[in-house]
């Protein structure tokens, strides 16, 4: 069911007070085709016919991330670029949609809703913000042959960004439009509710949005589409993150920076890779035995591949070319791909021992899995003490707030920030390193980097306790 099912309006009607309407309303009669008549959306099942499918699937998380409809009429333009560079790239969807539709129509019809409008007086009205050429053989596979259509042109943005209203006016005419029934399930349908004179928003109960392709495995799907939904993990927590502190331990000592970047970009999506395979048992193992599984709703909402062998093909595919390119221009050893291979089935192994422990045994674990992330490159990459230190104290300010969620049941104080605390690690660490091996040990590059880079992660933290910060000494004493 779609997001909109939860928005209320003023024509909100139940499914058979909504079919009772159109059997005995004498006009014309407006239907809904997606997530209506149709209990799917028929954009996205088009979409999803795409092969080869990850290659669509690729094609499609690129144009999000650069958005061109942003200059073409914005959001609402958005399905018109994805079915276009889906017609243009993979022109065989068109052909395997048209073979697809009837048995689409006869598994995701809305009969009910089909009986009444057929046995209608008139034949009814598509209005549809979905494409004409995906619509047309659709409608027909319903059993629908003699109805109207009034849908998107593919060839241009205009329809899709003045909307269901001004199209059918245009269309139908104004008059034409204010006599009729109106049956659709999306608010978004307001100003065209509002023009007719039998509005009926409803729910269908059966209906269900499902996103194209969504049985297509990708790495970082899972945490971006249902771990952490909408919080730009992967930049913020992890390239921002894992990465900056990977790359800035150990760039001292490559002998070539420029291929050792890229090389730790693979191993890291290489990690990530069977990391995110552990969240993915972590939520199961909740769902299957916790009497109350803290889990995100978009886990039941968000469909998304969880296979188990393909997450391990990406991860020592990604893995092989990290090596490849870590120890360019000379070849690999054996040994290198044995010792990334067993860091990430030691990895998993813990991560799945975790899943499978009580919450408070579970602490002590966590460090281990921070530990993974902070480190686990370190078994090809050489990095120097004050690196170790950095990385170090990116696994403590990890681990101390869950300890702190774990054992005193809050969550960690908002002006405790993990970026200050990682900083305060730091310091401690690497003036006890300064201790042990020397202060001259901390006056080189590396530990300038680490310094600098901690203290712009934590700039916002530093500023707020700045400002809270009082003297206690100064002004009148409490009595």
């Amino acid at each position: 069911m779609s997001a909109a099912a939860s928005i209320e309006s003023p024509y909100d009607t139940a499914p058979g007070a909504a079919i009772a309407a159109i059997a005995t309303h004498e006009g014309p009669v407006f239907v809904d085709l997606d997530e209506t008549l149709y209990l799917r959306n028929s954009t996205e099942d088009f979409i999803d016919l795409a092969r080869p499918g990850l290659l669509a699937v690729l094609l499609l998380r690129v144009v999000e991330v650069i958005k061109p409809w942003r200059w073409t009429g914005g959001e609402l333009a958005r399905d018109v670029w994805r079915v276009r560079l889906i017609c243009k790239l993979f022109p065989w969807t068109r052909g395997r949609w048209v073979r697809r539709v009837s048995g689409l129509a006869r598994e995701f019809g809305n009969q009910p809703l089909l009986n009444v409008v057929k046995a209608h007086a008139l034949p009814p009205i598509i209005l549809t913000l979905g494409f004409r050429p995906i619509v047309a053989p659709l409608v027909a596979a319903l059993g629908l042959p003699e109805a109207r259509i009034i849908a998107a042109r593919l060839d241009s943005f205009e329809d899709r960004c003045r909307g269901k209203l001004e199209c059918a006016i245009d269309t139908l005419g104004q008059e034409a439009v204010g006599h009729g029934l109106l049956i659709t399930d999306s608010t978004q349908d307001l100003p065209l509710l509002h023009a007719c004179r039998q509005p009926l928003r409803t729910i269908w109960p059966e209906a269900r949005y499902r996103r194209a392709l969504s049985h297509v495995y990708l790495p970082g799907e899972y945490l971006t589409q249902v771990k952490r939904p909408g919080e730009h993990y992967i930049r913020r927590g992890i390239l921002q993150e894992d990465f900056a502190f990977w790359v800035l331990a150990s760039i001292a000592l490559a002998p070539n920076p420029w291929t050792l970047i890229p090389a730790l970009l693979l191993l890291l999506a290489s990690f990530w890779t069977i990391y995110e395979r552990g969240y993915v048992d972590n939520d199961m193992i909740g769902a299957r035995h916790e009497e109350e599984p803290k889990l995100n709703p978009a886990y039941w909402e968000a469909p998304v591949a969880t296979p188990r062998v393909q997450p391990w093909i990406w991860a020592f595919a990604l893995g092989a070319c990290g090596v490849i390119l870590l120890r360019w221009p000379r070849a690999p050893a054996a040994w290198d791909y044995l010792k990334w291979a067993a860091a990430l089935a030691g990895c998993y192994g813990w991560f799945k021992l975790y899943n499978r422990l009580d919450k408070s045994t579970r602490v002590w674990l966590f460090a281990g899995l921070q530990l993974a992330r902070a480190a686990v490159f370190t078994v090809l990459v050489p990095v120097p003490p004050i690196g170790a230190m950095a990385l170090g104290a990116n696994a403590l300010a990890r681990w101390v707030p869950y300890y702190v969620y774990r054992f005193a049941g809050t969550r960690w104080p908002g002006q405790a920030d993990p970026t200050l605390i990682r900083l305060m690690y730091f310091i401690v660490l690497a003036a006890l390193l300064g201790v042990a091996l020397g202060w001259s040990s901390l006056f080189n590059w590396t530990a300038l980097m680490l310094l600098g880079w901690n203290l712009y992660r934590s700039r916002q933290q530093l500023r707020e306790v700045g400002a809270r910060a009082t003297r206690v000494d100064q002004g009148a004493r409490a009595p």
